[in-house]
């Protein structure tokens, strides 16, 4: 069984699980319980947290249109305010993937107001499984259409790590 630790007081460690029949590896978690997630926008990073102490941190790429809030279907634009991680998906289209409630009720009333769709499907996850799309996102920074995408190695901690319910506020 493979271990890391993550330098962390409490020695939490991923390993494999023995689910065989899944591609991605599906890792389990042993460790401090992930609170909170917050992405800075600005800076291009994701942290995993532990109330106040930062368990995990990783650099990230966005929508292709990254500056500002996601207003409607098809900007381009990482949505901003706080959500939940609301499902895991071990089949994505992109390595794994776990979902942000993207749009809230808030959302939904300003695109409605705006005549606009405010769409949805917003995520955090790996690399493309398709090489066409993975010859585009490599090219590109910022290459989502409004994800926020991970190393798959990192989506495989964070898929792991962060579990359905946890808050993540979106900054910019």
């Amino acid at each position: 069984m493979d271990r890391r630790a993550f330098g962390l007081g409490a020695m939490a460690t991923l390993s494999l699980s023995a689910c065989a029949s899944a591609s991605p590896k599906l890792l389990s978690y042993n460790g401090p319980e992930v609170t909170s997630l917050v992405v800075n926008k600005g800076a291009r990073k994701l942290y995993l947290l532990h109330n106040q102490q930062i368990l995990r941190e990783y650099d990230v790429d966005l929508g292709f249109a990254p500056s500002g809030t996601k207003t409607k279907k098809g900007d381009g634009r990482t949505p901003e305010g706080t959500y939940l991680i609301d499902r895991r998906n071990p089949r994505s289209r992109y390595h794994l993937s776990v979902g942000i409630s993207y749009p809230n009720s808030e959302d939904i009333a300003q695109a409605k107001a705006a005549g606009v769709d405010p769409g949805g499907d917003i995520f955090i996850h790996g690399q493309p499984n398709l090489r066409s799309e993975l010859r585009r996102a490599k090219k590109t920074p910022d290459w989502t259409a409004g994800c926020i995408a991970v190393t798959n190695e990192e989506i495989e901690e964070i898929y792991a790590m962060v579990t359905e319910g946890t808050i993540i506020t979106l900054r910019p």
